[in-house]
């Protein structure tokens, strides 16, 4: 088996999830597990945020999952239904859909049901990818309010800057046109809540923050009092003695400039290391920071370690965790933090940590349903 392992830390995402609460106030708090809870595995999260109040995904068939597994209170659809047929499926395990055009209105009305479905809104403030113009919902939301199979109906708006400099105002002052009250508002997703508390609104979505990654720019996640909640890690599987003005890796990018010791470790973006990391990016050898050298190809990556006379075959190498922020990664490779955890790939197992392990012992399934 190869050794490249993603160990996920419960008790850290635990600790996260907190920091979240305690930012939301009286709000609702819907955690965010879209795209496998970002790379983290989708039930071994949703058995550790138990005290959530709703999920969000994407996938259907990651709803689908956690209803299997025993989850009972809200699931929230973030782009909703694609395809008539998948309404059936919607109503038959009580989920909550994400209305961001014309056309899903027109299916939910040709759908012949006797139940109710609450909505979620998505109204266009500014981000100009899904939902409504401002100056059409109160049209849209009378028409919806004439159809008998609709019940509560939220507000929802997603803000593009709130993780920099420009901010949530030129959205919210848009928002303020809006001469219609919904049932509850959800605004604030991990960037708006730690930076721009006022506008939660009544249901707060984070994401990255749970999983221990920065949603703010020119900010840690350690200064944000977040923990990281992934450890990626390999080991070294062969050692090479190079001399000087040799290469290193496909394409012979990197030249040795002294004689150097090159480990080489079983991890590549095959697994979901950046390929674009390339040079220099930071590994954690013990509690020190050794650096990548050479190309990253499908299977393995290079690291210098000269300077690490007790490193050698065997050796474990963390690529991101607790000594290696998954930010510090993404920093130099030009991504983000939230790219990162999510492309680490299936090859790649996940298992909770041994005191995770302990904590995880009480199934989904005695989620308490009120």
């Amino acid at each position: 088996m190869r050794p490249t392992l993603a160990t996920i830390h419960i008790d850290a995402l635990r600790h996260n999830f907190d920091v979240a609460r305690h930012l939301a106030g009286p709000a609702s708090v819907m955690a965010m597990l879209k795209a496998n809870a970002y790379g983290h595995d989708l039930l071994t999260c949703a058995s550790a945020l138990i005290e959530a109040d709703g999920f969000g995904v994407v996938e259907l068939e990651a709803a689908l999952d956690l209803r299997h597994a025993g989850w009972k209170k809200k699931i929230l659809l973030l782009e909703g239904f694609y395809e008539p047929d998948e309404i059936r499926v919607f109503q038959d395990y009580n989920l909550t859909p994400t209305i961001h055009n014309v056309e899903q209105i027109d299916m939910l009305r040709a759908f012949e049901t006797k139940r109710r479905f609450d909505i979620f809104l998505k109204i266009n403030s500014g981000m100009n990818r899904l939902g409504f113009d401002i100056d059409a919902v109160p049209r849209v939301v009378e028409r919806l309010r004439s159809m008998h199979c609709i019940g509560r109906i939220s507000f929802m708006t997603h803000f593009a800057c709130a993780d920099g400099e420009l901010g949530v105002e030129f959205q919210t002052k848009r928002l303020t046109r809006l001469a219609i009250k919904p049932d509850a508002w959800s605004m604030a997703n991990s960037a708006a809540l730690i930076a721009h508390n006022h506008v939660r609104g009544d249901v707060v979505r984070p994401g990255i923050m749970l999983y221990g990654a920065s949603p703010l720019e020119g900010r840690s996640a350690r200064s944000l009092g977040l923990e990281p909640v992934m450890t990626l890690q390999s080991r070294i599987i062969a050692v090479q003695s190079l001399q000087q003005g040799e290469t290193v890796g496909y394409g012979a990018t990197y030249t040795c400039p002294s004689p150097m010791r090159v480990g080489v470790v079983a991890c590549g973006y095959g697994d979901g290391y950046p390929r674009h990391a390339g040079s220099g990016a930071p590994v954690g050898v013990g509690d020190r920071i050794a650096r990548t050298i050479g190309r990253i190809s499908m299977d393995k990556l290079a690291i210098d370690i000269t300077d690490f006379p007790e490193a050698g075959v065997g050796t474990c190498v963390e690529l991101w965790g607790k000594t290696v922020p998954v930010d510090s990664v993404a920093t130099h490779a030009g991504t983000s933090g939230y790219e990162l955890v999510s492309a680490v790939t299936p090859r790649v197992p996940r298992i909770a940590s041994e005191a995770g392990q302990r904590a995880l012992r009480r199934p989904l399934i005695d989620v308490d349903c009120h």
